[in-house]
């Protein structure tokens, strides 16, 4: 039974004393009494019996709200994950509006319609050459050759299609912005590409530097050079190309090798007891006094590694010495081949003694750094001929090879013109693969070499000017050379024929611009002989004989009667005329044993001698 039924015992009677009757409850256990101390805090309530009414008020029913939180949580996401995928996937054949690609503008568009968009903007600049720059430099790179091309499809796929990147999303309700373009190419061939440009796109360094002007130094300030980073212009050319008109190179400083340190270093150590007085030159009993400026001009600060030093040019300091102290030593003489009793002979060479060039140098550069002893003592040494004995009998000038000669019309000053070229040209010696060049031979022509103002023919009218009459020495030289089987490198006929000239066959000269140049194509070398006799210019060639030539001049044809041409120049020379003009062809065969034979043929046409008249046409 329950608790609530527990026997009560029978009520007592009254006390005799008319009190009423005493209940006697049941007696119940008590748990301990607990002390509460002063200042502590008792201990926490029980939990609540959860039959009690006020059950319902505990934690336990806590427990239960949770689950309902999450589930409904739970619910909500996965509504709006169905909701986004469903926006994604709705959206996806959408391109996000305000949109662009390399300016061109696709918002709103479907993929179909971007791409050619896209395809149709940038044709034009896709096709154009790529130009990039470097502080103002710049060079060209043509897209088609390493395969850089626009992807139209790659590009729109990158903000298209199904995706759940949130940017993109966004874009459809904010705008998406510019994107980049993509593009295909070839890696390899774009920077090979690019290396072969950054010649021309490199800026080299300003290297530390000390520059001499008369007895003043100057000192160059470094600067520093950029140099093309060719990997990262690579991916900067294929990210940026349709971006813009040009696409700026990623570079890297360059240092220079000679520093500031290094040009103020020389400063202290080379320029101030280089400038600070003359030095002097001794060899045995000769003293030679250099001046600063003369010093100065055969020294150079050069770059060594990181350091400037300093390099005295031996041997233009020594010819400074032989000038400023003639009959120094006794200069070597080279060996040569000259016509004696008409016949070649080798002249020997003969050595002698002098300054070598590495011991002035040296000396030199040790006085010129010194602050006290500013003489250079030098010694005599034995000094070789530059061309031997052996030298010049190896060339093999044994014997006449060709000859040719011209007449001359009578005009003493032209002819002294012709005696002065002959002598300068006659005695040259041109050597197994050499080219003669008859305006280097002769030149300079002034008048303080024996040269005089004669007539020239200038444009196919009469002039005059200093060394006239020497193109008959060229037509002279080319007729030796031309039967000597020598190569033709340069020849320019008459404008008008001469008859005193082999028609075809012949050549003008006037400096500086047309020469009379041939080359000695033998293993052998050509003694050059020229001279005036007997009212005839005269050219011949002695060497070792490798050609037998002739030659044929075909008729003449394409005749041109003259005219009469009016002529307003101040300097007009009047001309009767009267002779025609014609075209003709002149062939040479030159052949050597072993060899099949070589023909070349030269076509010359001149212009007809018309009447000149000086002054304007009536």
């Amino acid at each position: 039974m329950g608790v609530s039924d527990v026997t009560q015992p029978e009520s007592p009677a009254p006390g005799a004393d008319g009190a009423p009757p005493t209940e006697v409850l049941p007696v119940v256990e008590s748990a301990p009494a607990t002390q509460v101390l002063p200042g502590a805090v008792p201990d926490a309530v029980p939990p609540m019996d959860p039959s009690s009414p006020l059950g319902d008020l505990g934690t336990e029913p806590k427990r239960r709200v949770w689950p309902k939180v999450l589930l409904g949580l739970g619910i909500a996401v996965v509504v709006l994950a169905g909701a986004y995928g469903a926006a994604a996937y709705y959206l996806g054949d959408k391109v996000p509006k305000e949109t662009s690609v390399a300016g061109v503008a696709i918002g709103g568009m479907t993929v179909a319609q971007a791409e050619a968009a896209l395809n149709e903007g940038l044709a034009e600049r896709a096709a154009q050459p790529v130009v990039i720059v470097v502080d103002g430099a710049n060079a060209q790179l043509d897209p088609a050759a390493v395969g850089l091309a626009f992807d139209a499809e790659a590009t729109v796929d990158q903000f298209t299609g199904f995706t759940l990147a949130p940017q993109v999303l966004l874009g459809h309700v904010l705008g998406l912005g510019e994107q980049p373009a993509v593009s295909t190419v070839d890696e390899s061939d774009l920077e090979a590409a690019i290396g072969a440009l950054t010649p021309d796109l490199n800026i080299a360094p300003v290297e530390g530097a000390i520059t001499f002007a008369g007895t003043e130094a100057q000192a160059v300030q470094p600067e520093d050079g950029v140099a093309v980073d060719v990997e990262a212009t690579a991916e900067r050319v294929r990210e940026t190309w349709l971006e813009g008109t040009s696409v700026e190179a990623v570079t890297e400083l360059v240092e220079p090798a000679i520093g500031a340190e290094a040009v103020q270093a020389a400063m202290d150590q080379i320029v101030r007891p280089l400038t600070s007085a003359p030095i002097s030159v001794t060899v045995g009993d000769a003293v030679t006094p250099i001046p600063l400026e003369a010093l100065l001009a055969v020294s150079r600060v050069e770059a060594e590694g990181s350091d400037l030093v300093l390099k005295i040019d031996g041997e233009a300091l020594k010819a400074k010495v032989y000038e400023l102290t003639p009959g120094i030593g006794e200069q070597p003489k080279d060996a040569t081949v000259r016509l004696e009793n008409g016949a070649p002979v080798v002249v020997p060479a003969v050595s002698g003694v002098g300054i070598d060039v590495t011991a002035l140098a040296d000396a030199a550069t040790t006085a010129a750094l010194s602050t006290t002893d500013r003489t250079a003592v030098v010694d005599l040494v034995p000094v070789e001929p530059e061309f031997t004995t052996e030298e010049a009998q190896a060339l093999g000038i044994v014997e006449k090879v060709s000859e040719f000669s011209t007449p001359m019309p009578y005009d003493p000053v032209r002819t002294q013109n012709l005696i002065t070229g002959t002598s300068i040209i006659n005695g040259d010696i041109v050597l197994p693969g050499e080219t003669f060049s008859l305006i280097d031979a002769l030149g300079p022509i002034t008048a303080s070499r024996g040269f005089t103002v004669s007539h020239v023919v200038v444009d196919g009218n009469v002039s005059e000017a200093l060394g006239g009459g020497l193109s008959q020495l060229a037509t002279t030289t080319y007729n030796a050379a031309y039967f000597a089987g020598m190569d033709d490198v340069f020849h320019k006929p008459h404008s008008r024929w001469f008859d005193r000239y082999p028609e075809g066959r012949e050549a003008t000269m006037f400096t500086p611009s047309i020469d009379l140049k041939w080359r000695n194509n033998t293993d052998y070398g050509v003694l050059v002989q020229a001279w005036v006799a007997g009212g005839r210019t005269h050219v011949a060639f002695w060497s070792t004989k490798v050609w037998d030539v002739t030659s044929v001049t075909g008729p003449r044809y394409n005749i041109t009667a003259p005219r009469t041409v009016y002529n307003t120049a101040a300097d007009c020379t009047p001309e009767s005329g009267g002779q025609s003009g014609f075209t003709v062809q002149v062939t040479r065969t030159r052949t050597q044993a072993g060899q099949a034979p070589e023909t070349q043929t030269w076509t010359t046409t001149y212009q007809p001698w018309n009447r000149i008249v000086c002054g304007a046409a009536p």
